[in-house]
């Protein structure tokens, strides 16, 4: 007997309908963020694992990073969870900019960190997202997973694509790294999916204040005042 795709219209109808107030859930979940964090330029986003404990390596490299940009006028965006995440933000607490973590609803309860100046939460991964990039003056990425691969592939799509601004992309902790720059290069690169000149849109960077000046390098000529293009693209955002 061949098999044959079905679904119930009534079920379908009750779900459209819910799918419908879901609209305004995350038109609040933008508008909210907007509002908070419209004001927070220049700012850092740190990504990295929620899995790495505090005494680990990563954890304290993210620290005394975040603590150095904040010192240095940054403030500091993470996804406000433990980890990576917990470590951008105690860095940026002791410092003299602002502490901001975008923390998401999971089914798995994901804890809010307490190392906040303003701390906002998600229910969808996609707003959030749009949150680290909009006001990002720079991103720096840590060792992580699954979440983090999908935090870099996507503002790297962005700004390959021209859908965002240009800015600084760094990627910390090289022998991590350097096998997934390698296969970009091997088999990304050689397959034609990208081009070799994609790989200049991130570097890789290990040490923290090489980090802070490499930022401040790149804003020197134009300053981290966005132009009229690079406004255009915030908003498209």
């Amino acid at each position: 007997m061949k098999k044959q795709a079905y679904t119930n219209p009534l079920q379908m109808q009750q779900l459209l309908n819910k799918e419908s107030w879901k609209v305004f859930q995350i038109m609040a979940e933008f508008v909210e963020g907007f509002e908070q964090l419209a004001t927070i330029s220049p700012s850092v986003s740190i990504f990295g694992s929620a899995r790495t404990k505090s005494g680990h390596p990563y954890y304290q490299l993210t620290e005394e990073l975040a603590y150095k940009l904040s010192e240095s006028g940054f403030s500091i965006v993470s996804g406000g969870g433990p980890g990576i995440m917990e470590a951008a933000n105690k860095g940026a607490y002791r410092g003299k900019s602002k502490s901001i973590g975008l923390n998401i609803r999971l089914p798995h309860e994901q804890r809010s960190n307490n190392y906040q100046d303003i701390s906002l939460e998600y229910r969808h991964f996609f707003s959030r997202k749009v949150m680290f990039v909009k006001y990002a003056s720079a991103y720096v990425v840590m060792p992580g997973g699954f979440g983090t691969l999908d935090e870099l592939a996507e503002v790297l799509t962005l700004i390959q694509t021209g859908k965002s601004r240009r800015f600084p992309i760094i990627l910390m902790v090289s022998k991590f790294w350097t096998p997934l720059i390698d296969w970009f290069k091997q088999t990304l690169v050689e397959e034609g999916t990208i081009s070799a000149n994609d790989l200049d849109l991130f570097q890789i960077i290990d040490n923290p204040d090489e980090v802070v000046e490499s930022i401040f390098n790149f804003y020197e000529k134009q300053g981290f005042e966005p132009s009229h293009d690079d406004m255009k693209k915030m908003l498209e955002l």
